[in-house]
């Protein structure tokens, strides 16, 4: 098992990267927490950090800039544009001018000169999805953004947009207990696209089997359901995320857990 991935083909990342969904972006004591978070995480050597315009209404952004700029080398800091976040409602907006608005706020909150990853947060049933990727063209071949990334997305829909531009991430929601999305992992592995699973580790993948193999380690069923996503695919990033030191130490500890070929069996016999 590998512990790197080369992103994109030019970009080196250590395969167990960071959500930053959880950090808050309230000018409170949890933003000085928060900011603590993301430092330490780049501290225990994660090279992958992934946030989102949304989040905050843009202040997560703004946020690991704060706590992060001037970025250590190796460092990749993805962001995602396309969805809109009211407080209690999400809309998806995939019009070309909103798409390139918000990669160049992007591009300012977080103190970039070009954003490494941009992902289309959301596939906008409303816009043509050609005018969609685009967009995401244009903003790639003007050099605002590196690579191009898709999120929640179908193998169709994946392969209609890289006869646009190129994708080199794909970002859908795959745990130990959710593996629906089995079809477009598998197509990542044969493409060699990153595969970003969101929300890694829920309620429902700490089931009996995750919890017998952790006995079996002496670790916690979080990180064997980390631990078995590593395992699942070379091309498998997981981006668990925690406002929390200490989960986030244990998050990261998880790379390192090594699962035997019985250890895998079980959790998959069990489907976690």
């Amino acid at each position: 098992m590998t512990d790197t991935f080369l992103l994109g083909g030019d970009l080196p990342v250590r395969r167990l990267g960071f959500g930053a969904l959880r950090l808050t972006g309230r000018p409170d004591a949890r933003r000085t927490a928060s900011i603590a978070v993301a430092r330490r995480a780049v501290e225990l050597g994660v090279t992958l950090i992934d946030t989102a315009d949304s989040y905050d209404l843009g202040d997560n952004e703004t946020l690991l800039a704060e706590a992060l700029h001037p970025y250590p080398d190796g460092l990749v800091v993805a962001t995602k544009a396309g969805r809109i976040n009211l407080g209690s409602e999400w809309f998806d907006c995939g019009r070309p001018e909103y798409l390139r608005q918000q990669a160049e706020l992007s591009l300012r909150r977080l103190r970039l000169p070009r954003i490494d990853l941009f992902q289309l947060h959301r596939i906008d049933p409303v816009v043509p999805l050609a005018d969609q990727a685009g967009a995401l063209r244009l903003l790639r071949d003007e050099g605002t953004v590196r690579h191009v990334g898709l999120s929640e997305v179908t193998v169709g829909q994946i392969e209609a947009v890289r006869r646009i531009v190129p994708v080199v991430a794909v970002q859908n929601r795959y745990n130990l207990a959710d593996r629906r999305h089995d079809d477009v992992l598998a197509y990542c592995e044969r493409h060699g696209i990153a595969f970003l699973p969101w929300l890694p580790v829920a309620p429902r993948t700490l089931t009996p089997a995750a919890y017998e193999v952790a006995k079996r380690h002496g670790a916690t069923p979080a990180q064997v359901a980390l631990a078995w996503l590593l395992h699942r695919s070379p091309v498998v990033l997981p981006i668990p995320g925690t406002g929390s030191l200490d989960h986030l130490a244990e998050n990261v500890a998880a790379a390192g857990l090594r699962l035997s070929a019985d250890d895998l069996a079980l959790l998959d016999t069990g489907l976690g």
